[in-house]
């Protein structure tokens, strides 16, 4: 099913025009590009939980976007809704031939290449709070302005999740932290402009990353992704499962994507995203 517009009308906010589905085709399917396919719907409950349900069936490249989403997960099962056309909904469908150790590198490099995306095409500095949020600077306070969520589906595939808030307005804000481009003071919130971009930055950061077999220096991806976190070099809090948390400096990623902290005493300890209930400033 396509659909050029959300329900309720494609009108209904004359400030959030629908996605153009024939353009995006247009400009991202190319013959020897890595998108194979571009579906825009009106409304669903998940992108990621649609498309990795079709996962056997499709390419490598497949992308679905949502006009709106109705239960949009993050991590852990938390919940991501926002106002239709307010954001960029969107889940993309990869099948890596690399190590899995390497895997965990997924959604990092996906940060990466939200961020390098939309700080281009949106004008505003995107920074990245390990292991999956996408951060914007509103009124001095760094806030929460989207989230990845990568999903094994099927043998070699995984669904990659991104949700950003694009437009939303104060009032709009699901939590008084949460922030928006809009709200960052991007010189632009045209969300076909922002998808193309964001997917052609994916598309070439995966690509590097594939041909280096995964290998996160070789492709550059853990440099780029130092430049773009404001996790390192902080102090954190890290509540882990059973009740227990880890305090320290965050120093570094090491080869698989996880988050290395210097614990008091001289140590380090390196914890991946599946061990993280949550992440926070410590003090």
């Amino acid at each position: 099913m396509t659909s050029s517009h959300a329900s309720g009308g494609p009108w209904t906010d004359l400030e959030r025009p629908p996605l153009n589905a024939r353009v995006l085709r247009q400009a991202l399917l190319l013959p020897d590009g890595l998108w194979s396919s571009l579906d825009v719907v009106a409304s669903t409950g998940s992108t990621n939980s649609d498309l990795a349900a079709r996962a056997a069936e499709l390419p490598e490249g497949a992308v679905l976007v949502a006009e709106e989403q109705t239960s949009g997960r993050g991590r852990l099962d938390r919940t991501w809704n926002a106002p239709a056309r307010s954001g960029l909904f969107l889940s993309v469908l990869l099948k890596p031939d690399v190590p899995a150790h390497r895997l965990g590198w997924l959604p990092l490099l996906t940060g990466v290449a939200a961020a390098t995306g939309l700080a281009r095409a949106a004008g505003a500095g995107v920074s990245l709070k390990w292991p999956n949020d996408l951060l914007v600077t509103v009124d001095g306070e760094e806030r929460k302005a989207g989230g990845i969520l990568a999903e094994r589906a099927g043998e070699d595939g995984v669904v990659v999740g991104l949700g950003v808030n694009v437009s939303l307005r104060a009032d709009e804000l699901p939590v008084p932290t949460a922030g928006s481009l809009l709200l960052a003071g991007a010189v632009s919130t045209d969300r076909d402009t922002l998808l193309r971009a964001v997917l052609r930055s994916l598309a070439d950061r995966y690509g590097a990353w594939t041909r280096a077999g995964g290998d996160p220096d070789a492709s550059g991806l853990r440099a780029a992704y130092r430049e773009h976190c404001s996790t390192l070099g902080r102090r954190i809090r890290a509540e882990l499962p059973g009740e227990r948390a880890l305090e320290g400096e965050a120093a570094d990623l090491d080869g698989d994507g996880r988050l290395v902290v210097a614990t008091e005493g001289g140590g380090t300890e390196a914890v991946g995203a599946g061990d993280i209930v949550h992440l926070r400033a410590a003090g």
